[in-house]
């Protein structure tokens, strides 16, 4: 699995679990391994002091109330259990992550799922403004407001070449099967 060498605590535990939950998901693996690695580098005990997100994929509180935890909880869980959490986090979207953009923008912002690359990153009570002076790297032409496509563009950045490479031989043989 891509990133494998940054799991430190529990690691066949971790990788087991991450194959189990992406098999139950219908994804490929290694999506997952991105996602955690963008958001926490993969550590299940990091915490943005400004929102307080936290964890593996960055539960926010809000969220983590939603699954039934706290962030508090999730810092201190191992990060096989916490990976729990991810997979009840990502179980409503079964059948409807078909890339490793589509599993991202459930993370990030999961309204947006599915939308054209000109739909607008923004709430009723959240405007675009602020979730791009929130989000900087996500807004790539600087205009204040993320797009679909930017946010899908400036993830696929963060990947390595030889990590896309991967997933895109990953995704070839997933078809032929």
């Amino acid at each position: 699995m891509v990133y494998d060498f940054l799991i430190e605590e529990n690691k066949a535990a971790f990788l087991s679990k991450v194959a189990e939950i992406a098999a139950r998901l219908g994804i490929n693996p290694d999506w997952l391994m991105v996602v955690m690695k963008i958001e926490s580098s993969l550590n299940h005990t990091a915490s943005n002091p400004y929102t307080n997100a936290t964890g593996l994929i960055q539960f926010m509180p809000a969220t983590a109330a939603g699954l039934g935890t706290s962030t508090d909880e999730l810092k201190n869980m191992t990060n096989v259990e916490q990976l729990d959490f991810v997979y009840s986090y990502f179980k409503p979207y079964t059948g409807k992550l078909k890339s490793l953009t589509d599993l991202y923008m459930v993370t990030f912002f999961p309204r947006a799922l599915g939308k054209p690359d000109d739909y607008i990153l923004q709430t009723d009570t959240i405007s675009a403004a602020k979730i791009a002076a929130q989000n900087k790297i996500f807004d790539l032409n600087k205009d204040q407001a993320i797009t679909a496509g930017e946010f899908r563009a400036a993830v696929l950045k963060k990947v390595p070449s030889d990590v896309q490479v991967s997933l895109e031989q990953a995704a070839d043989y997933l078809k032929k099967k």
